[in-house]
């Protein structure tokens, strides 16, 4: 069963169960014959077993012995779940205390039923409308059968000869009121939208603030001016990357020289420390993917370094003109990047870091990977040879288990190589250190 808190700024809603679905057939089996129905004529058809709102909910107050909202919210939820239809306006699906005309609607529509609303029926539902009409649907009736005409194109003479066959036999309103629940007109009323107290009155119509069509109109703009990749490409993205990467998968390729979670053999970790002198050929190859996979192995970008400092590119630190180590960018983002030191905040910086990111990712990168410096790691990177390990040595692997550098040990030893790269690349105080030599004379 829904339930719905009566906070307008704190609302939530359950799925209902089947057993709670259940319960509410086994009440709405009892209403059949405990509200009396009557024939209607409404335009110039007469219509059968109509009941009237406003004596559904006297049963629901006199059965339920609750108050007279408690008894509208329940027959909206009644309404919403598809068990009664209105036959008057069927873009308000609520339980109204008056005149209002519903109907039971078929068992063979009920939500335990568990008939999946699909797209093709939706659309055979649609063509019969569509020809029962002559053509004069409703606006969002026919802006789903024009979806759905395009969508479903290459069954469509189908969906048409399905539609001709049924729709004089078919029960119409039926028929409808369980595709108003299930493929609702837009910003159609519903219990879901409404509880004790009423967050919408069912009776007004809906005014929407000028701010929601202002933020509408904003998203389709941006939506219309975000870039689109058609399918083929993304699908191609998507092959180049898996072929890329798929030597570099654990699960795709044997770790070299073998698995220390099968082998209990530590052999691959040690190789692949995050500070070794050499690393292995399957480590360096990975670094010429991409600049973030350079910079996110703390080796790969020692050996950035060294090559930034052979070229003299090593980017700078500051942004004052004539400072020590003064960061290279261009005049516009330095503008930029010193106007926000003003009044500073969280990304004063990100136009600058972006703009030195970007020339490294546009020229630096491919210059490294030409580079003495590149090759030369390239040519001395090992290429362990694969352990062939006996279900003996296997054993004694076992039995001899490491347990290895606990985490915190290498958290440690990384923050103490941090601290000495960022010693030996700050700038050097020759006033404080002349002064520390006098005071030592």
């Amino acid at each position: 069963m829904t339930i719905r808190t009566a906070r307008p700024d704190r609302v939530q809603h359950f799925r209902p169960r089947m057993h709670c679905l259940k319960k509410l057939e086994a009440v709405v089996v009892e209403m059949q014959s405990g509200v009396k129905g009557s024939e209607q004529k409404l335009n110039v058809t007469t219509i059968p077993h109509v009941i009237i709102g406003k004596d559904i909910i006297a049963w629901i107050t006199n059965k339920m012995k609750t108050t007279t909202e408690e008894s509208e919210a329940f027959g909206t939820m009644l309404v919403a779940y598809g068990y009664i239809y209105p036959l008057q306006n069927h873009r308000k699906l609520v339980m109204c205390n008056d005149s209002s005309l519903y109907r039971f609607q078929t068992p063979y529509f009920w939500p335990t039923q568990k008939w999946v609303a699909e797209h093709s029926d939706y659309a055979i539902y649609l063509a019969k409308r569509n020809i029962r009409k002559k053509g004069m649907l409703e606006p969002y009736e026919q802006a789903h059968y024009n979806h759905l005409h395009e969508w479903l194109n290459h069954k469509w003479d189908f969906i048409v000869m399905q539609a001709t066959e049924q729709y004089k036999y078919v029960n119409h309103p039926t028929e409808r009121a369980y595709w108003i629940v299930n493929k609702p007109p837009r910003r159609t009323h519903s219990a879901m939208d409404s509880g004790l107290e009423l967050l919408i009155d069912p009776n007004s119509d809906e005014k929407i603030p000028f701010d929601v069509y202002r933020r509408m109109n904003l998203f389709y703009q941006q939506a219309i001016m975000r870039s689109k990749v058609k399918s083929s490409v993304s699908l191609g993205a998507l092959n180049k990357y898996v072929t890329t990467y798929k030597n570099h998968d654990p699960f795709l390729a044997p770790c070299l020289p073998s698995n220390p979670w099968l082998t209990d053999n530590d052999t691959y970790w040690t190789l692949n420390m995050r500070q070794v002198e050499v690393p292995t050929k399957m480590r360096v190859e990975r670094w010429s993917f991409s600049l973030f996979e350079l910079l996110s192995d703390l080796r790969g970008r020692d050996d950035f370094k060294i090559f930034l400092k052979k070229e003299f590119s090593g980017m700078g630190t500051f942004l004052a003109p004539g400072a020590p180590r003064w960061i290279n960018i261009d005049g516009r983002t330095m503008g930029l990047t010193v106007k926000g030191l003003d009044h500073p905040h969280r990304y004063v910086l990100e136009a600058a870091q972006t703009h030195v990111f970007l020339l490294m990712k546009k020229d630096t990168f491919f210059r490294y990977l030409k580079s003495p410096v590149y090759k030369e790691i390239e040519k001395k990177a090992l290429n362990p040879e694969p352990h062939n390990f006996s279900p003996a040595q296997l054993e004694q692997n076992a039995q001899n288990r490491s347990p290895g550098i606990h985490p915190l040990i290498l958290w440690q030893q990384d923050e103490a190589e941090k601290a000495k790269a960022a010693a030996a690349s700050a700038p050097v105080d020759v006033k404080a250190l002349m002064s520390k030599l006098d005071r030592k004379k």
